[in-house]
């Protein structure tokens, strides 16, 4: 008895809630066709050409595909490329120019673009209201 008692009570638990409301949230954002159709394209545009350069040079044996494939895709695996943040960028350009009706999903968008607003606006007072408060030093004085 009190194992069901104690799921029913977790269920009522706001936090938990929220948790699972912002995962479910962010499961169909992810998994919504027109951003994965997006994102597809702008994956291949950013890193798929050079993975079908470097079958098409290896099957062939060509080797200046061999060599410019291999380079850009060494340099894909390091660990900061901006191509990954090039590939979200492209991507969320050609959801708003392919399916410009998809609200939901630009909805979202603008949400997560409005809460990185904020954010960063509010790290800003932070640091000002820092910078006008006196040091420990002046105080002492």
């Amino acid at each position: 008895m009190t194992n069901s008692m104690n799921k029913k009570e977790k269920s009522k638990n706001p936090v938990i809630q929220k948790a699972k409301a912002t995962a479910k949230k962010a499961l169909e954002f992810v998994f919504n066709p027109h951003l994965l159709l997006c994102f597809g394209i702008a994956w291949f545009i950013t890193n798929g050409w050079s993975y079908v350069m470097l079958g098409v040079g290896s099957l062939f044996r060509i080797k200046w595909m061999l060599g410019v494939s291999g380079a850009y895709l060494a340099a894909l695996w390091l660990p900061f490329t901006p191509e990954k943040l090039l590939t979200l960028a492209i991507a969320m350009a050609l959801l708003r120019l392919i399916f410009p009706d998809d609200r939901k999903t630009l909805a979202v968008l603008k949400e997560l673009r409005e809460k990185h607003k904020t954010k960063k606006a509010e790290k800003e007072t932070e640091k000002e209201e820092k910078k006008k408060r006196p040091n420990d030093a002046d105080l002492r004085e």
